[in-house]
C-alpha cells in the first residue's frame, strides 16, 4: 500500500472511490483512484487505536448504534496485553453528538481486570430510549494463544438509561440463555442487534449468538441461534435455532456464526453469518426468519459466489436496498467494500458491481444510520495489519455504486446452463472455430453464474481450451474455477511468460486439514500470437497436461477441488481479480470426467463431445449496455 495513502488514512478525511475501469474487477491498488479529500459524499478518520489511547495494546471487533436521541455509541474491545482473542480484554466505548464528525475521549464500560470482556452487540430500545449491551466473558490468559476448548464462555448484559454516559452493572445471562448442551465457545454478536419495527413482533429486541457442544471429547455440534426480548431487555429466551453436527474426524457442512440481522421491508428478519471451513461451498450463508426471530423458515444456506474472506460481516437496510460491509478479496482480509442487494438478500451485488471503502487490510465492522442523508461504517483497518486500528467511514447513499443494468452476456451451451456474464467489455474476434473472445489485460473476463453442476469435487476431469497471446510478462490467467490462496481448493490455467512456461494447477481439501497443491508445466511460453490448444486432464492416478497434443504428467493428489471456499468460474481472470488476460481465448470445455486420449487427438471434434458442465463457444456477446 503506498506510504502516502497510508499518511492520509491516518490523518485526514481520506476515501478509495473506485475508477471506471474497477467497476468491473476487484479493486486493488491498481484498479482504484482517490478522491479529493474534500469530498462532500465521504470522510474518514481513526477513532481507536493503542497509540492514541494509551493502555491498549490493540482494538478490535467494532459496533456502533445511534441512539434516540442521535448520540453514535461506537464500542470496541480494548485488548491490554496483546492483540489475542483471549487475553485481558475491556469493553470500550466513545461517544459522538454530531453524527461522527468528532468523537469524545474513551470510556470503560465494561473492565476485564485480567479476563476477557468482549463481543459488543448493542441494541437501542427505540421505545425507552434504553441501550442495551450484550457481551460474552471466559477466563482471561496472558499468552495471545486462543482460549482452550471446551471454552467458559458466558453471555452478559449491561444497559445505559442516559444516551451511553453510564452503564449499569453487568447481569450474568446465563440462567436464560445458556442452555446445558452450549457449553464450549458461545459468542453474542459481535454486531449490533435489532429492534423490529413491523407487524405483530413490532418492538421486539433481536440479536444473533453462535455456540459449541463439547461431548465430553470434542466439539460435536454448532449453533447459530438469535436472541429474542419483548419487555425491553428484562427478559430474554432463545428463538431461532440452526444446529450442524460435527463428525468425529472434525468434518462439519457449516459453522454458522457472527450473525449480522436485518429486518427486511416485509418484516421478516435476514439474518448473515460467517461460514468457517465447512465442507459446503462460500464463506457467507444467510437464513431468514418471518415470526420475529422465533424460528427459522429453512436452515442456513451457503452463498458460493458471494466473495470474501473468512471474517464477520455487517448489513443495513436502506430503504428497500441491503448493504453488506466485507472484505472482498476472497483469500485473505483487505479491500473493505460495500455491497448492495436490492432483494431482500437473496442475491448480492458482486465485487466489481461494490464500492471500494480501502484497499488497505481490513476485518470486522459495523453500520449505522448517522442521519436521514448519511451512513457511518465503523471498521478494523491498516496499512500493514487489519488490526492496526479501527476507522470511522462516513457517506451519502449517492456515493455508493448505483444499481447497474444486466452485463452482457455469451451463451454456455452445457446442458440446461445459464448464460455467462461478459466484464470489462471483451470484444468479439476470429477465433479457430467462428468467433472468439479478445481480452485487454485490464479489466476482461467473462464470468460464469454459480450453478451446481461446476463444482467438480473428488471427480475426474477435463478443461479444454483454444488460446493466443504475445505477452511476455505478468501471469495471464486463462481458466479459473474455486477458490484462491494456498489452502483452498481450486483449478486453473494460466501462462507465465515471466517463468517460460504454461501452467496447470489443483489445489484439494481432504478430510478436516489436508491441503494438497500439485502443478504441472509445458516447456516454453507459447506466447508466439498463434493459437494453441490446451487441455488439462485428472485421471488415471494422473494430472497431465497437453499443449498441442504433447503431453506432461505428475502424478495426482487425493481429495476435493472444491470444497469449503468462495466458488467462481472465470475466463481470463483470476478468482480475486488481481491479474488479467492480455489475447484471445476460445472454445472453452469442462467435463466431469477424464475424457480418452483418443477423444483428445482431434481437437476440432471435441465440439461433438457430449454431457461437458461448462462449454463456452465465446463465438458472440449479446445484450449488456
Amino acid at each position: 500500500m503506498p506510504s502516502s495513502l497510508s499518511a492520509r488514512l491516518r490523518t485526514t478525511l481520506a476515501a478509495v472511490l473506485v475508477t471506471a475501469a474497477a467497476l468491473f474487477a476487484l479493486p486493488h491498488p491498481a484498479h482504484a483512484a482517490e478522491p479529493a479529500a474534500d469530498n462532500p459524499d465521504f470522510s474518514q478518520q481513526i477513532i481507536f487505536k493503542a497509540s492514541q489511547d494509551p493502555g491498549y495494546a490493540c482494538f478490535r471487533i467494532p459496533a456502533i448504534v445511534r441512539t434516540t436521541d442521535g448520540t453514535l455509541l461506537a464500542f470496541a474491545e480494548g485488548r491490554v496485553l496483546n492483540c489475542g482473542d483471549a487475553a485481558d480484554i475491556d469493553i470500550v466505548l466513545k461517544r459522538s453528538t454530531d453524527g461522527g464528525r468528532t468523537w469524545g475521549p474513551l470510556q470503560v464500560v465494561n473492565k476485564g481486570a485480567g479476563d476477557t470482556h468482549g463481543n459488543p452487540a448493542p441494541i437501542v430500545d427505540r421505545d425507552t430510549g434504553r441501550i442495551v449491551l450484550a457481551e460474552t466473558y471466559n477466563t482471561g490468559r496472558t499468552d495471545s494463544a486462543s482460549c482452550q476448548v471446551p471454552c467458559d464462555r458466558t453471555p452478559h448484559l449491561q444497559y445505559s438509561d442516559d444516551d451511553g454516559l453510564t452503564w449499569s452493572a453487568p447481569r450474568d445471562l446465563s440462567p436464560e440463555i445458556l442452555p446445558p448442551n452450549w457449553n464450549s465457545w458461545y459468542a453474542t454478536g459481535p454486531v449490533h442487534g435489532i429492534q423490529l419495527t413491523r407487524g405483530r413482533y413490532a418492538g421486539r429486541l433481536v440479536f444473533g449468538v453462535n455456540t459449541e457442544t463439547w461431548d465430553g471429547t470434542r466439539v460435536s455440534a454448532n449453533h447459530a441461534a438469535l436472541i429474542v426480548s419483548d419487555d425491553g431487555g428484562h427478559h430474554w429466551r432463545i428463538g431461532a435455532t440452526d444446529s450442524w453436527p460435527i463428525a468425529a474426524d472434525g468434518t462439519f457442512r457449516q459453522k454458522p456464526s457472527e450473525l449480522t440481522l436485518t429486518e427486511r421491508v416485509d418484516g421478516s428478519v435476514l439474518v448473515s453469518g460467517r461460514e468457517q471451513d465447512g465442507t459446503d461451498l462460500g464463506h457467507r450463508t444467510q437464513a431468514v426468519s418471518r415470526d420475529g426471530g422465533t424460528s427459522f423458515t429453512a436452515p442456513f444456506r451457503d452463498q458460493p459466489d458471494l466473495y470474501t474472506p473468512q471474517v464477520q460481516g455487517s448489513m443495513l437496510r436502506l430503504g428497500g436496498r441491503i448493504l453488506l460491509a466485507c472484505p472482498a478479496d476472497p483469500d485473505r482480509r483487505r479491500t473493505m467494500m460495500i455491497r448492495s442487494s436490492y432483494d431482500g438478500g437473496r442475491t448480492w451485488d458482486s465485487v466489481d458491481r461494490g464500492t471500494v471503502v480501502t484497499t488497505d487490510w481490513s476485518g470486522y465492522s459495523d453500520m449505522v444510520r448517522t442521519g436521514p442523508e448519511s451512513v457511518g461504517l465503523i471498521y478494523e483497518g491498516g496499512a500493514v495489519d487489519a488490526r492496526d486500528e479501527i476507522r470511522f467511514a462516513r457517506f451519502t447513499e449517492d456515493w455508493l455504486q448505483p444499481r447497474r443494468g444486466p452485463d452482457p452476456t455469451t451463451a454456455d451451451l452445457a446442458p440446461h446452463a445459464r448464460r455467462a456474464s461478459v466484464l470489462g467489455g471483451a470484444t468479439e474476434t476470429r477465433g479457430v472455430s467462428g468467433g472468439a473472445l479478445q481480452f485487454d489485460g485490464t479489466d476482461d473476463a467473462v464470468r460464469l453464474p454459480y450453478d451446481d453442476r461446476l463444482p467438480l469435487g473428488t471427480k475426474d476431469f477435463t478443461a479444454s481450451l483454444w488460446f493466443r497471446y504475445s505477452a511476455t510478462t505478468g501471469e495471464q490467467p486463462l481458466l479459473w474455477m474455486g477458490g484462491i490462496g494456498t489452502t483452498q481448493p481450486q483449478v486453473w490455467l494460466r501462462g507465465e511468460p515471466d517463468s517460460d512456461r504454461v501452467r496447470g494447477l489443483i489445489t484439494v481439501r481432504d478430510g478436516k486439514t489436508d491441503v494438497r497443491t500439485v502443478a504441472v508445466s509445458t516447456t516454453g511460453a507459447y506466447n508466439d500470437g498463434q493459437w494453441h490448444h490446451l487441455v488439462l486432464r485428472r485421471g488415471g492416478g494422473q494430472l497431465t497436461l497437453f499443449i498441442d497434443g504433447t503431453a506432461s504428467s505428475v502424478a495426482d493428489v487425493t481429495g476435493s477441488v472444491s470444497r469449503n471456499s468462495p466458488f467462481g468460474v472465470h475466463i481470463g481472470q483470476r478468482m480475486d481479480s488481481r491479474a488479467f488476460f492480455t489475447g484471445a481465448i476460445d472454445e472453452v470445455h469442462v467435463w466431469d470426467r477424464a475424457l480418452t486420449d483418443a477423444e483428445l487427438s482431434d481437437p476440432q471434434a471435441l465440439r461433438a463431445t457430449r454431457n461437458s458442465v461448462l462449454w463456452l463457444p465465446l463465438d458472440r456477446v449479446s445484450g449488456g449496455h
